[in-house]
C-alpha cells in the first residue's frame, strides 16, 4: 500500500490560481480497471482508490502518512512561467513576423 502526495495545479479553465493551496494524498491503484461486459463501465475492485484526503500543508500529509505507516511519494509542484506581454507590442513596426489583417 503506498501513496502520493501532490499540490494539484490549477484546471485548464482557471486564470487564476485559486484553489491550489492545498495538499492531496492518493492511494496508488492496488489493481488494474476493468471493462464490466454487460454494461461497458471501468471497474475495479479497489477500494482504496476511490480515497482522497486533503491537508492544508506539506508538512500534515507527510505526518499523516508516517503515522499511519503508508509508504508515501512527495510530487512537487511546478510553478508555471509567465511572459510579460504588452499588448502594444503588437503594433509595433519593427515586429518579427509581419501584420496580417
Amino acid at each position: 500500500m503506498s501513496a502520493r502526495i501532490y499540490s494539484p495545479s490549477k484546471t485548464a479553465m482557471q486564470s487564476g490560481k485559486a484553489k491550489t493551496g492545498y495538499w492531496v494524498l492518493e492511494f496508488d491503484p492496488q489493481e488494474r480497471r476493468k471493462i464490466d461486459p454487460l454494461m461497458g463501465y471501468t471497474t475495479s475492485g479497489d477500494m482504496k482508490s476511490q480515497i482522497r484526503l486533503n491537508f492544508d500543508t506539506r508538512e500534515e500529509a507527510i505526518a499523516y502518512a508516517t503515522r499511519e505507516g503508508i509508504a508515501f511519494r512527495v510530487i512537487e509542484p511546478k510553478e508555471g512561467k509567465r511572459r510579460q506581454i504588452s499588448y502594444s507590442d503588437n503594433f509595433r513596426y519593427d515586429r518579427s513576423t509581419p501584420w496580417t489583417h
